[in-house]
């Protein structure tokens, strides 16, 4: 990378044709590229909506917060606790844009589609950023090394969560950055303390990057007053993000937690809890390989640390695994790295760490990173949830979507409802809904319980009356029961 603009090399064209052909895929390619990630990703999530599959209880309740902050209210969130504003879980202020989404279309699925429509568009700056650098053909793979990369696909996999805002900041960041735009990528970038509390960190290490490589630069590249500002901008961004980490985690988190404190503290573990298991090294071998290994020359590559800190310390086995939203945000940054070492045909020039315009690789070297990058994706194959979207047996309609339907017209409309996670997202629209195995003190006016559930390990109340009355000491009489829903209320 180098922020610098060096003069630009003259370029070798045959004629007129060439020239409009890369400006063709340029305009073109990246916006279908994200079209074709944005179609796939909804479409998983419209599969996922048909077969009732929910992973996790995450979009129920931001199902909840968008229902909250549509109606111009603070995010109150049952599901996670009487009173429990999800401003105090994670410090995810940028999520108030949902509010425009829940007004056009009121459910689950909403978000759905808008995650999926912020990961694929995330793919037209990094892919006509390659474009510019690589050329159409060699471009248009690394978009798509990236549009299709395993944490974009695992994130939609497990539905709808905050990261997905950050996912196109950082791309616009670090896009920006490798333009020689600092001003533009400290803007971005800085945006991204609004996604989620740990995300200072990394605001704070793409400071540092930015700081470094304006200090290292060659002298004769560049004015010393513009080197200044790009430094200044680099430190003053470093500050924001450690700044706004430590008044987000330390102070306002604890203020608006219900137990005032910050929840996940007891989930991080020892500084040697670091190395173990192997699964940990598997995903840092994946995100080397999607850089095309190439990209450990390039000081962006850095910008993960932050995030594999903290789920590598963490005690919870979810954060070490590639197959949950986690990675995501690390998609942009090792895509950027990789582009960042390829270097720029129209100079000859590449980034490292050294901050002197190293020369850019060789042709042969360039394949092999790209094909390295595309072979990450190819070789997981079956395993990636978009094959899902191609394969005709996913897209037949849970036989228990019916009943399903007729145990949520079973709920009195605005009640109280206590549910599973099965229906959790779809009752939020119409009703007041906690979750079944949570710490609720409320008395719901009914219960909804999945008989197949994976929250009740198998073992679901054999009669949800009296299990309803045991654990909320009210009388509750069986309203609904067909195809393992059941619906419980009040008598």
């Amino acid at each position: 990378m180098t922020l610098a603009a060096d003069p630009p090399r003259p370029v070798a064209v045959a004629g007129p044709r060439p020239a409009r052909s890369l400006l063709t895929a340029r305009a073109l390619v990246p916006p279908l590229i994200a079209l074709l990630a944005a179609l796939g990703y909804g479409l998983l999530g419209v599969q996922q909506w048909r077969s009732l599959d929910a992973p996790s209880w995450d979009l129920g309740i931001f199902a909840q917060l968008a229902k909250d902050y549509g109606r111009l209210s603070a995010p109150i969130v049952p599901i996670k606790g009487d009173g429990a504003n999800l401003l105090g879980d994670h410090f995810h202020p940028i999520l108030v844009l949902l509010a425009p989404v829940w007004w056009v279309w009121p459910s689950g699925a909403a978000l759905l589609w808008t995650q999926a429509l912020l990961l694929g568009g995330s793919a037209i700056p990094l892919a006509r950023l390659a474009i510019d650098r690589l050329g159409a053909v060699p471009g248009t793979l690394v978009g798509l090394a990236y549009a299709l990369s395993w944490g974009l696909q695992a994130a939609a996999a497990v539905q709808f969560h905050e990261i997905a805002f950050g996912v196109p900041l950082l791309a616009l960041s670090l896009t920006a950055l490798l333009r020689g735009r600092v001003r533009a990528a400290a803007l971005w970038g800085g945006a991204l303390v609004l996604v989620k509390e740990d995300l200072g960190l990394t605001v704070l290490m793409l400071g540092l990057v930015i700081a470094w490589r304006s200090h290292t630069e060659e002298r004769s590249r560049t004015e010393e007053r513009s080197r200044t500002e790009r430094r200044r901008w680099g430190l003053g961004l470093a500050a924001w993000g450690l700044g706004w980490f430590v008044l987000s985690t330390f102070v306002i988190l604890p203020l608006l937690n219900v137990g005032g404190r910050y929840d996940y503290t007891g989930n991080l573990g020892s500084v040697f809890d670091v190395f173990t298991p192997a699964s940990k090294w598997q995903v840092v071998l994946m995100l080397l390989a999607l850089a095309g290994m190439v990209g450990l020359r390039s000081p962006l590559l850095v910008l993960v640390l932050p995030t594999l800190a903290w789920r590598f310390t963490g005690t919870v086995e979810f954060y070490w695994d590639w197959t949950w939203h986690y990675s995501a945000i690390l998609m942009p940054v090792v895509i950027a790295a990789l582009l960042d070492a390829l270097g720029d045909r129209r100079t000859g020039r590449a980034g490292d760490w050294t901050g002197t315009a190293a020369v850019r690789p060789g042709a042969v070297v360039r394949g092999l990173a790209i094909g390295v990058s595309l072979a990450v994706t190819a070789t997981l194959g079956g395993a990636l949830p978009l094959v899902d979207v191609l394969r005709p047996s996913a897209w037949l309609e849970s036989p228990r979507l019916p009943a399903a339907e007729r145990a949520l017209d079973a709920l009195p409309e605005g009640a109280v409802v206590a549910s599973d996670i099965t229906l959790l997202a779809r009752a939020v629209p119409d009703h007041d809904v906690q979750w079944v195995h949570g710490p609720n003190r409320r008395v719901p006016q009914c219960v909804l319980v999945d008989e197949q559930a994976f929250s009740w390990s198998g073992a679901p109340p054999a009669d949800v009356a009296a299990w309803a009355h045991e654990q909320y000491g009210a009388d509750y009489t069986v309203t609904s029961d067909d195809g393992g829903f059941v619906v419980a209320c009040r008598s």
